[in-house]
């Protein structure tokens, strides 16, 4: 009966973005991000990649509570869908069942730092001792190899890319936020991330947030129904020969 009840829901919430759509009532802002500092830096992280395949990723930052994780997770399970969480280490250390759960599902694990801090204000030192942190910590439980860092806020200069990448660590960012850290309605929600969505985008969501968990069901049905399939970002992004244009997105060389 929940099942029902909860689909029953999506339906519902599924007519109410195609109207928002239709009618070009989408909520709009003008910050792409939840706090997005842009330094004119050289050392891009990767924001999307350019893909003709109709792929993208859907990814959740970690950082405060598990309270909708649960719903997260089953939903991902039920649609038979692979995503990447990134885990602060103080997330990680106080909920590492949560954290095995992630890896356990067939989830991709990535390091959102170790405390969450602003890290172009961090020396070359100190980012390697957050990333080398988090990485340990999320590792201890995953048993997996850490191989992506998403910086937190958006925040970040050459020297914090030039390091992450040197550690063996893709810098990630986003090219659609679903702005689900502001409390945003489920229906809003969906709807930011479905008008945005192109093919190679990596989408921000939050495990947390409010309404994330209510709108994740209509989020992935649009989406296929839109033509496209979601992979971890891991299996998204080129490992080699590419290069990241002016916009952070990822390309292989010789395509630009």
């Amino acid at each position: 009966m929940r099942f029902i009840t909860l689909r029953f829901k999506s339906i519902l919430l599924a007519l109410a973005i195609f109207t928002l759509l239709v009618a070009g009532m989408v909520t709009a802002n003008a910050v792409e991000a939840e706090e997005v500092y842009w330094s004119g830096a050289r050392a891009l992280p990767i924001y999307s990649v350019e893909r003709e395949d109709k792929k993208i990723a859907l990814s959740f930052d970690c950082a405060w509570g598990v309270e909708y994780t649960d719903s997260l997770l089953q939903t991902l399970e039920k649609e038979g869908v692979r995503v990447t969480f990134f885990s602060v280490q103080f997330w990680a250390e106080k909920y590492p069942e949560y954290l095995k759960k992630i890896a356990d599902g067939g989830h991709e694990v990535g390091t959102h730092s170790a405390t969450h801090s602003y890290m172009s204000r961090l020396s070359e030192t100190e980012i390697k001792a957050e990333l080398q942190s988090s990485c340990d910590a999320i590792e201890r439980v995953t048993g997996k190899d850490v191989e992506l860092f998403r910086p937190p806020y958006g925040d970040y200069d050459d020297l914090l890319i030039n390091t992450s990448n040197a550690m063996g660590l893709y810098p990630i960012q986003w090219d659609v936020d679903s702005l689900d850290w502001k409390n945003l309605s489920a229906s809003d929600i969906a709807a930011r991330i479905v008008e945005r969505t192109k093919s190679g985008s990596i989408i921000l969501m939050h495990n947390n947030g409010l309404h994330t968990a209510e709108a994740l069901p209509i989020v992935i049905d649009t989406l296929r129904a839109n033509g496209f399939s979601f992979v971890p970002i891991g299996e998204l992004i080129y490992r080699e020969n590419y290069e990241i244009d002016v916009t952070g997105r990822q390309i292989p060389k010789g395509a630009a």
